[in-house]
């Protein structure tokens, strides 16, 4: 197989000299046809696509042939998605791939590799989109030009005139209502397109453990409400001891513990942004509230938490007291995010090394009810 030189803007690889001087042999021609196909269909030249052209160009009359002739029968261009159904994983332009034989026809299942297959449909569906219209629109301009001409001819009032005007209506309506069918159906997938698309994105941006946003989606609306002017106050929490209850009762009951916790704050801070920034840290951005009304939102979620006690589901065994420590601070004018996280992650660890169970703020004197107070450790 010959090596593949750079590509040029049709996506067709370039022979070296060698190879132009030398005549065309069936390798030639076979590594041509695969050039052309990829370029006919705007398939990224990338390890897959050539695969799947070649196992097509290679084996004309094989199966996955004879499905592809029959898919573009009609001059209908090859979808991602139309390779995935036969057995070509998608995959985003620009993108790589390996792959082992035994895992040639398993497509990739990670949310990043999801999302390229989503981006690369969606791709493949507005340049569809596009064609259908100028295909529509060149039909359209060929047949008022035929129209205008036949005008001309049914005033002579000539019989076969006006047959060929018949009949060139006929032909018109036939395709007007073809491309209305392409239109119909390409509409049908690109909404199906954008409904998974959005939930993608959602996932992307959410923990799966506790439901939370995640850690990018929360510097996201960081970067937002900061560029918007808006007031903000940013808090992180810690669950106290998490290390000692992963260690005594598994992961299984430390994830539990995460939850009651991602739902403690997402109760009490409403419409505030709460997140799991990551592992057994959780973070909230606060908007539009003074950080006096902040520390007492997470404040009332602290001590939720810390009046409850909680037992094994399994054994009904005590586990203890759950807690959680946290640090608030306000954003000020020019400040960045690495400075406000800063300051609240060392009023977390403050918070910390006076005792736990306890939130620390910019100015402020620690919130901590005297009837849940910890014992130091």
């Amino acid at each position: 197989m010959h090596a593949a030189g750079d590509s040029g803007e049709t996506g067709k690889p370039v022979a070296s000299a060698a190879q132009k001087s030398q005549p065309f042999g069936p390798s030639d021609r076979l590594y041509a046809a695969i050039g052309d196909f990829l370029a006919d269909h705007r398939l990224s030249v990338d390890p897959v696509n050539y695969a799947f052209a070649h196992r097509v160009l290679s084996q004309p009359k094989g199966p996955l042939a004879v499905s592809v002739a029959r898919l573009t029968d009609g001059g209908v261009r090859l979808t991602s998605r139309d390779i995935e159904d036969m057995g070509g994983p998608v995959i985003a332009p620009g993108a790589t791939v390996e792959r082992s034989e035994e895992a040639d026809d398993t497509p990739a299942e990670s949310p990043n590799a999801t999302m390229q297959a989503l981006v690369a449909r969606t791709q493949m569906q507005v340049e569809d989109f596009a064609d259908t219209v100028a295909g529509l629109r060149a039909e359209t301009q060929v047949f008022g030009r035929d129209l205008l001409a036949g005008a001309d001819a049914i005033r002579s009032a000539s019989g076969e005139a006006v047959e060929d005007i018949t009949r060139l209506a006929t032909t018109m309506l036939d395709r007007v209502q073809a491309a209305e069918a392409r239109l119909a159906a390409a509409t049908v997938e690109a909404e199906a397109l954008r409904v998974e698309l959005e939930a993608a994105r959602d996932d992307a941006r959410r923990d799966p453990l506790t439901g939370l946003a995640n850690r990018r989606a929360f510097e996201d609306a960081f970067a937002e409400e900061s560029a918007a002017g808006t007031s903000i106050c940013v808090a992180l929490c810690d669950i106290d001891h998490f290390k000692s209850v992963n260690d005594r009762f598994g992961h299984a009951v430390g994830d539990r513990v995460l939850k009651v916790i991602a739902q403690a704050l997402r109760e009490a801070c409403g419409d505030h942004l709460v997140a799991r920034y990551g592992g057994e840290e959780f973070a909230i951005l606060f908007t539009g509230v003074p950080i006096e009304d902040a520390v007492t939102t997470l404040d009332s979620a602290r001590g939720a938490v810390a009046a409850k006690r909680y037992r094994l589901r399994e054994t009904d065994a005590p586990l203890g007291a759950v807690t959680f420590s946290g640090g608030v601070s306000a954003y000020v004018d020019r400040d960045v995010m690495g400075s406000v996280m800063g300051r609240a992650d060392r009023l977390l660890y403050a918070a910390k090394a006076d005792g736990r169970n306890m939130i620390k703020a910019d100015g402020e004197k620690s919130q901590q009810s005297a009837r849940d107070t910890p014992e130091k450790s």
